[in-house]
């Protein structure tokens, strides 16, 4: 018997008149072409005995009148070792030319860790890159942010932590690409392929040109790998997910072809309910962690945003990229004042690193003054305590700039990794005017100065 049929088409939904059957939200409904194609599609809403669905893929094709199906389960994700050095997309389906034989699926949606399930002290994590180390620290089990605008490098960034934290963490890896570049996805495919990296990291991408539904799906199918790694082969995983913003546009784009009431700037009125359903489940246990690294496009450079605001909310540090610095050139565009984590404490990172943090803040913020008062007066009339803050300032300046890995083909540098030992030796030094008779040039896109 059919589940019903297909009563009106939309851009993005179809609404389904149901007969007698059992119908819940999430269930997988089809209906088979006249030539015989299967169009997919999952329920987001039902109202008395009409159903709402989205389309796996465009509604191109589809028609009033065509009978659907319900589908025995909902939707499923692979669940098993066969997810290590695949590429699948948002619905866990393979698409990198090759095939599992013997299928272990789960279904994408799970409830979050009970409370007493938790665990949260994990050891730090260093990623080598200087400016994240010294300002961000994390450690195992965070979520943190890396938040920018268009084109100031946010995805670089993530494919360098990919590099260098993920080689040196001896364990697997899940990446989630969401509305990106399809090319940017193959161009990290590549990467790892060609440094025998691969068999370690499951990928899922949910590209840029893919529907909303595509969009709004991957980072589930995504979740579910990384559970798998955590539960079933007690890891600590790494997650990169580059861009969790889009998911939070795709769900928009979906609700407001449901004419639901948005809220202001068009996001859907359950917006914090969206995201809680993701990072809520990006734990820890005491026999696996979840480490996750979460792009965030910052529309308008507005960093006040509420989607943004309602994601950064659940993490425990964020990397703010700002257009400002990447202006001068400074790379990576790291804004240090917006940019925090909770592992600046005394307790955590020592009172050294703590008290070191401070002080690099203190000058740079003096520094921004001095600037403006260079401007108009010229730096002949700053105090002698002044011009030293002005210059050991920008020093730093330079010093936290650095040559990336993934990088290398273009800049022609070859990249750095720096242990936070050399970070803290070199800012003391840099500080207490070791190097006041050093040319700033000399700190710019290196490594240790050790």
């Amino acid at each position: 018997m059919a589940a019903g049929k297909i009563i009106s088409v939309s851009e993005l939904s179809v609404e389904i008149m149901l007969n007698d059957v059992s119908v819940k939200n999430r269930d997988i409904l089809y209906t088979t072409q006249d030539n015989g194609d299967i169009r997919r599609f999952e329920v987001i809403e039902i109202d008395g005995g009409t159903a709402v669905a989205i389309p796996f893929e465009s509604v191109y094709g589809l028609k009033k009148g065509m009978e659907v199906e319900k589908e025995e389960k909902g939707l499923s994700m692979e669940y098993s070792d066969n997810i290590l050095g695949r590429v699948f997309d948002s619905y866990g389906k393979l698409i990198d030319d090759t095939n599992i034989e013997y299928k272990h699926e789960k279904s994408v949606y799970r409830k979050p860790l009970e409370l007493s399930e938790v665990k949260n002290n994990g050891e730090i994590l260093w990623t080598g890159i200087k400016v994240l180390d010294f300002f961000a620290p994390m450690q195992k089990g965070f979520k943190m942010g890396l938040l920018g605008g268009a084109g100031v490098g946010k995805t670089v960034v993530i494919k360098e932590l990919i590099n260098n934290v993920y080689k040196g963490f001896g364990s697997n890896s899940v990446f989630v690409g969401v509305g990106e570049r399809s090319r940017e996805g193959k161009e990290l495919y590549d990467e790892l392929k060609s440094g025998d990296l691969l068999d370690k990291i499951c990928m899922v991408f949910g590209q840029m040109g893919d529907n909303s539904m595509s969009r709004s799906k991957a980072v589930f199918s995504g979740l579910t790998a990384a559970e798998y790694l955590r539960d079933e082969k007690k890891q600590d995983v790494l997650l990169f997910i580059d861009n969790i913003y889009r998911f939070v546009q795709a769900s928009s784009e979906i609700y407001a072809d449901m004419k639901r009431m948005p809220i202001e700037n068009g996001y859907p009125s359950n917006l914090e309910t969206l995201i809680s359903e993701v990072e809520e489940r990006i734990n820890s246990t005491p026999n696996g962690s979840i480490t996750s690294f979460q792009a965030i496009y910052i529309p308008s450079d507005d960093i006040t945003d509420e989607a943004v605001q309602a994601i950064t909310q659940h993490l425990d540090g964020q990397v703010v990229l700002s257009r400002k610095v990447a202006e001068r050139g400074i790379y990576p565009a790291v804004d240090v004042f917006n940019t925090r984590s909770s592992m600046i404490d005394i307790e955590k990172v020592g009172e050294r690193h703590y008290r070191l943090v401070g002080e690099v803040l203190r000058y740079m913020d003096r520094y921004e003054e001095l600037e403006e008062i260079i401007a108009v007066l010229g730096i002949e009339e700053l105090s002698l305590e002044d011009k030293l803050i002005f210059y050991r300032s920008r020093k730093l300046r330079n010093y936290f700039t650095q040559p990336m890995f993934v990088a290398e083909q273009f800049t022609g540098m070859e990249g750095k990794y720096v242990k936070i030992e050399d970070v803290l030796n070199d800012v003391e030094d840099i500080l207490s005017g070791k190097y006041d008779d050093t040319d700033e040039s000399k700190f710019f896109m290196i490594g240790s100065l050790s």
